[in-house]
């Protein structure tokens, strides 16, 4: 894990583009140390750097220790090599320990150098020097890495052949930093080998770090660039033969016959997700791969197999074994996923406005794009879809919703009620048939946006409100609820659910909901009827056993949702008519945060004013919310990212607002997902955010620091900066997120899945700050500001439980985490 780690870090520093993804225009002052007074840009940079230099500091003492450790058993082993009983030869001892003795001494003398000039820190301080020093003294580490492989093998293989030297080497004793009171680890010695290699990538994360906060014309700026120029070269030199980077997801271009029906699906074989162009005829069903040709030679299709319809079932779990595992990419890799391709988005714009779209640099992010939408594409679906052959196996597709499984189960179904017979099909015939694939295909292009001509809408970005009203045309009473979805980055997502209505032919929901789009084009409606029948229950996780009523779909036109007015629509569905409405409100408008003209409320007052009425210390909303979600909500899918009805939430927020005596009631009896969008709702009606307007441009610089040690330092002196009833209402909301993650399995809700809904809302600048900081909500940059959002919170959600008296207590915080 700690190699893996190492090369990860390895692989952030040669990406120099990646290495610092959050650089925003900042006026707004930076809290010094005794975060009481503001001051300028220059002295924020000098705090900055100080920040960054003392973690490393910190680091380098635990560095230089581990060294010492290493070089401990080297002199007595070389004293009984020249004994009759030698434990290792001389050979031996000079292979394991090459180098070890220069690279520590190399460390020692630089630690000495650098320590008193932070002890003594003002502007005029300059530490270029000694970076320069020691990147030049890389030669030292090529040496060590060329030999590394054998160190570790020639130690290991000592180790087998000697009970004393294993004894030595699998527990060698690390002193801990001075002021850690003789505090000491244990390490294994090939641990501890590994320990150089890891150190130069760190360094040169940490030159990064001290060249933003450096200023061009300070004298440190050329010799530390100096610096990282060669420590970069060094990476690169000893990192031809690692390359860590996920390689390119290739992926077919294809198509359907005439006659029903095609598209991309991505198939489980052999454990492995693979995307497939399946095409459905009449009488057969055919999953296709593009096979690779010559160069200016037609693209074909490779037939993988085939199934006559005759012959076609649906195996249903009730019927076959469990589902085969199948791996599934963890919620925030995905999320990461989505966050770069926006991002890269904003990049190809940027490019074509700079460049009128003549540029080789929007070639090269274009195909970063597809890279990673089609590695989304192909990770992103989970819902299991299964077909049998009678005569022979089953195969498994996985898709992204519902509403697609339902349409191939009922393209399928309807061509089976055809006189159809078993066909089979020779060599030749089934090559012809595959043959004619690439003419005949409806669908031509896998749905990524590079394969989208660039007039083509961008889809919404934003909030589309939809009020569900009613639905007519059942012919028997049912238990009945709707679903939404909308389409983002490719494929479908489940945003929002009505409650169900019980034993009716005429449901009236009339429940409103805000939904999320990113880059959406369309909104479909799906209509179940609610399963109470338990023993149909015990399926697996992704199979909904509820049975489709009827579903269909509109297209999110611009001109027509983003009207102030709201738009009544109707879906016909199989005979139903579902009638709702919906407007849609831009990003800038819906997450502007106003002051409340009566401070007598909770919603849009400052926090300190509520808790100073209530003489608490945490807000009364925040504490009776989370104790409902945590009492009934722990539990439940999507917890805090499903939406709550909008009229529940709006009556909550009117009896919290007036300090109702029927609260405790109505919470109880309330639906879970309307109590976690009221706690949400309160923290984005602050009229400034809780970690406050102040501190902002700080969280974005600590964040973007790349030494774990430099950023441990900021990041927790950024938490002591904060009033107290931010910060304990901060550490109470982030307790609790982690209890609802520890449930992930069952409530499929992450610590990054909660990082990316409460970041934004926790972080997001009010107005007047956004625009005094240069940093604006316009689509061009809104992902690339709630990235660095998600970033911040999700830093603190994985750390090790924060104490509020602990962070006080200390009023300068040094890490030793290396």
């Amino acid at each position: 894990m700690e190699e893996d780690e190492a090369l990860g870090l390895l692989d952030k520093v040669l990406e120099d583009e990646d290495v610092f993804e959050y650089e925003l225009d900042l006026d707004s002052p930076f809290t010094p140390m005794d975060h009481r007074t503001f001051k300028g840009d220059s002295e924020k940079g000098l705090e900055m750097k100080k920040l960054v230099l003392s973690g490393f500091l910190a680091s380098e003492e635990i560095y230089i220790n581990q060294l010492e450790t290493l070089l401990l058993p080297m002199k007595p082993l070389k004293a009984t090599a020249t004994t009759s009983k030698p434990v290792l030869t001389l050979e031996q001892i000079d292979t394991i320990f090459f180098m070890i003795q220069d690279i520590f001494e190399i460390h020692k003398e630089f630690y000495d150098a650098l320590s008193p000039n932070i002890q003594q820190w003002d502007e005029k301080v300059t530490v270029g020097h000694l970076f320069q020093k020691l990147a030049s003294q890389l030669g030292v580490y090529k040496a060590f890495v060329d030999n590394y492989k054998v160190a570790v093998e020639t130690a290991e293989k000592c180790s087998q052949a000697n009970s004393q030297f294993q004894k030595i080497s699998e527990n060698l004793k690390v002193k801990g930093p001075k002021e850690s009171k003789d505090c000491t680890t244990n390490a294994t010695m090939e641990a501890l080998l590994y320990k150089p290699i890891d150190r130069v990538t760190r360094s040169t994360l940490v030159l990064h770090d001290l060249l933003k906060h450096t200023p061009k014309d300070h004298p440190d700026f050329p010799l530390l660039q100096d610096a990282l120029r060669i420590s970069q070269n060094f990476l690169s030199s000893i990192n031809e033969e690692i390359d860590p980077r996920r390689t390119a997801v290739t992926t077919p271009k294809g198509e359907v016959r005439q006659l029903v029906k095609d598209g991309f699906l991505v198939e489980l074989s052999e454990g492995t997700r693979k995307l497939r162009h399946v095409f459905l005829f009449t009488d057969l069903l055919l999953c296709a791969k593009m096979k690779k040709t010559a160069v200016g030679r037609h693209q074909q299709y490779e037939c993988k197999w085939y199934i006559p319809l005759a012959d076609l079932s649906f195996q249903t779990l009730d019927e076959s074994d469990s589902l085969p595992h199948f791996q599934t990419l963890p919620e925030h890799e995905i999320e990461e996923m989505k966050l770069k391709i926006s991002a890269i988005k904003s990049e190809i714009q940027k490019e074509k406005k700079a460049l009128k779209g003549q540029s080789r640099n929007v070639d090269r992010l274009r195909k970063k794009m597809n890279e990673q939408e089609s590695c989304l594409l192909l990770h992103s679906p989970n819902i299991p879809f299964r077909i049998h052959n009678k005569h022979g196996k089953s195969y498994l597709f996985l898709l992204s919703s519902d509403y697609e499984r339902s349409e191939w189960r009922e393209s399928i179904q309807k061509l089976q009620k055809k006189d159809l017979l078993v066909c089979v099909l020779s060599s030749v015939e089934l090559q012809v048939l595959t043959g004619s694939c690439f003419k005949l295909r409806t669908v031509h292009n896998i749905p990524v946006t590079s394969n989208k001509d660039d007039e083509e809408s961008p889809g919404l970005n934003g909030f589309l409100h939809v009020i569900v009203h009613k639905a007519t045309g059942f012919k028997e009473s049912a238990s009945l609820y709707c679903t939404l979805e909308v389409d983002s980055f490719g494929y479908f997502v489940s945003k929002a659910k009505t409650r169900v209505f019980r034993d009716t032919t005429e449901p009236q929901w009339n429940e409103e909901f805000e939904i999320e789009l990113e880059g959406s084009q369309c909104l479909r409606i799906l209509c179940y009827e609610k399963c109470y029948d338990k023993s149909k229950l015990n399926k697996d996780d992704n199979e909904i056993v509820d049975k489709i009523m009827g579903k269909g779909q509109v297209q999110l036109d611009p001109q027509t949702v983003q009207s102030k007015n709201w738009h009544m629509d109707v879906i016909e569905m199989n005979g139903i008519k579902v009638e709702f409405s919906m407007k849609f409100t831009s990003r800038d408008l819906s997450l502007k945060r106003t002051l409340s003209k009566k401070q007598s409320g909770v919603f849009g007052v400052k926090i300190c004013v509520v808790t100073k009425r209530e003489r608490s210390k945490v807000p009364y909303i925040v504490r009776q919310c989370i104790e409902e979600v945590e009492k009934r909500g722990i539990d439940e899918v999507g917890i805090y990212r499903i939406s709550g009805v909008a009229t529940d939430i709006q009556a909550l927020k009117a009896a919290f607002d007036t300090n109702t005596k029927d609260i405790l009631v109505m919470l109880s009896d309330m639906d879970i997902n309307a109590i976690a969008g009221t706690l949400k709702l309160y923290f984005r009606e602050l009229p400034e955010p809780l970690l406050t307007d102040r501190l902002y441009p700080a969280f974005m610089e600590g964040i973007a620091l790349s030494d774990p040690a430099a950023k441990e330092n900021c990041m927790m002196h950024l938490l002591r900066s904060l009033p107290d009833p931010n910060l304990i209402t901060f550490l109470t909301l982030l307790e609790h997120l982690k209890r609802v993650a520890e449930k992930e399995p069952v409530n499929k809700m992450s610590l990054h899945n909660l990082a990316t809904v409460f970041g934004p809302t926790l972080l997001r600048p009010s107005e007047s700050e956004s625009n005094k900081a240069h940093i604006t909500l316009a689509s061009d940059i809104w992902s690339h500001d709630v990235m660095a959002q998600v970033q911040v919170l999700l830093y603190y959600l994985q750390h090790p439980p924060i104490s509020f008296a602990e962070l006080k207590k200390n009023t300068l915080y040094f890490s030793t985490d290396v």
